[in-house]
């Protein structure tokens, strides 16, 4: 068992967000009788994933749904549905950046070729 201190040093995430973690649900640490929280080892991971979860751009509200499904071996079948429509939406979503991306690559290509041979040619083509 760890405190929320070491939770933090652990996973390098700081004190609010796991404080924000909890208050979302996300997180369910014992509370001691001196109001002192305790974590165990596997929330350390815990924590790993629902940073990856936001880094992809899910919600508190979508990373509850999904996690249950995510993060324990026994897969509960309830929450299925709900993980797979938003795992759906999110590959989507992903997608579309993607292709957002790669038409900005290659227009950026372009105009460095065409800049690259007007600086080249000397000329204000």
């Amino acid at each position: 068992m760890m405190h929320i201190s070491e939770l933090s040093r652990a996973t390098g995430v700081s004190l609010r967000s796991l404080r924000y973690y909890e208050e979302k649900e996300l997180l369910h640490p014992v509370r001691l009788d001196n109001g002192y929280r305790e974590y165990s080892l596997s929330d350390v991971e815990r924590v790993r994933i629902i940073q990856l979860y936001f880094s992809l751009g899910l919600s508190a509200k979508e990373i509850s749904d999904a996690y249950p499904c995510a993060g324990s071996e026994e897969v509960r079948r309830e929450c299925l549905p709900g993980a797979i429509r938003v795992g759906e939406a999110k590959l989507a979503e992903i997608g579309e950046r993607i292709d957002t991306l790669r038409k900005a690559e290659d227009h950026l290509r372009e105009c460095l070729t065409v800049w690259r041979r007007q600086l080249k040619e000397g000329g204000d083509h």
